[in-house]
């Protein structure tokens, strides 16, 4: 059995959001004392949870249980209103890692609800990300997984207003049923624009379906928990391909590939983990990157990070008597890599 050729998808791995999340923990491992208290994952992966756990990070489940006075960061995937005050009281130091992209979902949540909107919320039951979305408008928000649900929710009044929304790391196949079953039930369903959709996600499963029905096998990269991930792992085998395989790390790499193979990995996996199944292929033929698009989007640091940040900076010219720079120490954030980032903390 031999490898004789890989198909790479272009983009994959480390999304803008989860580049963001990842540094900003970084950051704050090397400013602050451990431990470093993190609400939730950080992002979902195995690998990059244990990493930062290694260097002094406790992964909590409840604000709770962050000791007073101490440092807290919440996770990529958005919390609820009440994590998110709670988290700043008792003197702890609180920075909001959250996503970009879900903080639009909050948003709309919350101006769609005011308006009186009943809310359909696409989302897997239990996920951080849905749970944080529906904590916005509980009493208006309606989470549901399948079309089933969706014919259980409540008969809504002729003229009551409904608007659809949905997870950000959900496949759009893994939600286009819903979303057709909705209109048919709901002529005048609000949704939002495509362009407020996950770019991440479109993007890495456009990519993956340009080389499913090319490959013998697909491997995807990424942890169980990460629902993008699984949601890759759904795409690879819709679009045809019958040998699906997804791996925590090199070490559940199936032994027995053979012919063409596609690799991507989920918007939470690091570039390393690519590369090392990259090097235990060893494809005879080469590899040969498929770019479906290029995606050069940024997220700056939290602007409590960059508070932060500047406040310890202007403390330590004071002490020191030494003038000012006028430059932050996160100014080079974009320049640095994630990847980079979690290779220093190993």
């Amino acid at each position: 059995m031999v490898c004789t050729k890989v198909l790479l998808a272009e983009p994959r791995g480390f999304c803008a959001g989860v580049e963001k999340a990842i540094k900003a923990l970084g950051w704050m491992v090397k400013v602050f004392e451990p431990p470093v208290y993190c609400f939730h994952e950080i992002v979902h992966n195995k690998v990059v949870v244990e990493r930062f756990a290694a260097k002094g990070v406790i992964f909590v489940d409840s604000v709770d249980e962050v000791p007073p006075g101490a440092v807290v960061m919440l996770s990529a995937h958005g919390s609820s209103p009440e994590v998110v005050e709670a988290s700043s009281q008792a003197n702890r130091i609180s920075v909001n890692a959250v996503c970009p992209l879900v903080t639009k979902v909050h948003h709309e949540v919350k101006v769609r609800s005011k308006k009186g909107y009943e809310i359909i919320y696409v989302g897997h039951i239990g996920h951080d990300e849905a749970i944080g979305t529906v904590a916005e408008a509980p009493e208006h928000v309606h989470l549901v997984e399948t079309e089933e649900q969706l014919e259980q929710l409540p008969d809504f009044s002729t003229d009551q207003e409904v608007a659809l929304l949905a997870q950000t790391t959900l496949s759009m196949d893994e939600w286009a049923d819903i979303r057709d079953r909705a209109l048919e039930h709901y002529p005048n369903l609000w949704m939002p624009n495509r362009s407020d959709l996950c770019f991440a996600t479109t993007n890495r499963q456009g990519a993956l379906k340009q080389i499913a029905h090319l490959a013998d096998s697909i491997v995807v990269i990424g942890s169980a928990n990460s629902s993008n991930t699984v949601a890759l792992e759904k795409v690879a085998r819709a679009a045809g391909c019958k040998s699906v395989f997804r791996i925590n790390s090199v070490a559940e790499l199936p032994p027995n590939l053979d012919g063409v193979v596609g690799v991507t990995a989920g918007a939470s996996a690091p570039d390393e983990l690519v590369e090392q199944v990259l090097d235990k292929l060893a494809p005879t033929d080469g590899i040969e990157v498929i770019s479906h698009v290029d995606e050069d989007e940024y997220f700056p640091p939290p602007p409590e990070l960059r508070e932060l940040m500047k406040a310890i900076e202007d403390l330590t010219m004071i002490a020191f008597a030494l003038p000012r720079s006028g430059e932050s120490v996160l100014e080079d954030d974009r320049s640095i890599s994630a990847s980079l980032v979690l290779s220093h903390l190993n």
